[in-house]
């Protein structure tokens, strides 16, 4: 028997990376699993990888009448909700002299407007004792040039953690914050404009870690199922550093 036998999730960017591999592994551990993100070809690969354990829902988090409409389609199952996974978000990044309206905003509008409303639509689904994870960010208080906005909306992630454990311990929610290290994602690669840069700056992320590589997606989706699961029940608020000892050595 799994860790999350017969519990429903919710997984958002779920198509792809690190919400892709959590959705594997949360539906390998029992648990009926809604994906969405907002690119059909993605979830429905990713749905059929999975199997029957799981339902794909696109949508976009930043848009309030997709998030009702997967929240509708959750509620239909008659379930309730006892994981959620808010991991969808953005990164881009430039330096103070070229922040624009734009970059603020799309950053902003998904990492941190797109959370919030993700977890407050949620709550009337679900049931107590649920597990609630935030996809924070090892850049959220490190200060590196360029990542400024970027890492202030990870900073917000880390906050609601603290304060939406606290506001929901009456029900015996959990709020943890899962935060990763470089990871080996396309979305990593995607910050590069061809494949040649983009192996060096694999390469330069990989050398400040002192394991020496990137993480896996694998190796974030185990922490997030153990933050979503019993094993963790007397953790709440906290953020659990999956980044090869980035940040702690």
């Amino acid at each position: 028997m799994g860790l999350l036998e017969d519990k429903t999730a919710l997984v958002t960017g779920g198509g792809t990376g690190i919400g892709l591999a959590t959705a594997v592994r949360l539906a390998a551990e029992g648990a009926h699993v809604f994906v969405t993100g907002r690119r059909k070809a993605e979830l429905d690969a990713a749905a059929e990888a999975i199997g029957p354990a799981a339902t794909p829902v696109v949508g976009d988090i930043c848009d309030l009448a997709d998030l009702d409409r997967l929240y509708e389609t959750i509620r239909g199952r008659g379930r309730g909700l006892d994981v959620v996974f808010a991991n969808a978000s953005v990164a881009e990044f430039a330096p103070l002299e070229q922040v624009t309206e734009e970059h603020f905003d799309t950053l902003f509008g998904i990492n941190v407007r797109g959370t919030v409303f993700t977890v407050k639509k949620a709550l009337p689904l679900l049931n107590d004792g649920a597990s609630i994870i935030l996809n924070g960010s090892t850049n959220a208080g490190a200060g590196d040039e360029a990542f400024g906005v970027y890492a202030a909306s990870k900073a917000a992630t880390r906050s609601f953690a603290r304060t939406w454990a606290n506001e929901l311990k009456g029900r015996g929610i959990r709020v943890n914050t899962i935060t990763p290290g470089p990871t080996d994602t396309p979305g990593l690669s995607g910050l590069a404009p061809d494949a040649v840069q983009a192996a060096d700056f694999r390469r330069r992320l990989a050398a400040n870690v002192p394991l020496g590589r990137l993480g896996r997606p694998e190796e974030i989706a185990a922490a997030v199922a153990f933050l979503a699961c019993e094993q963790s029940s007397f953790i709440t608020g906290s953020s659990l550093y999956v980044d090869g000892g980035l940040q702690q050595i």
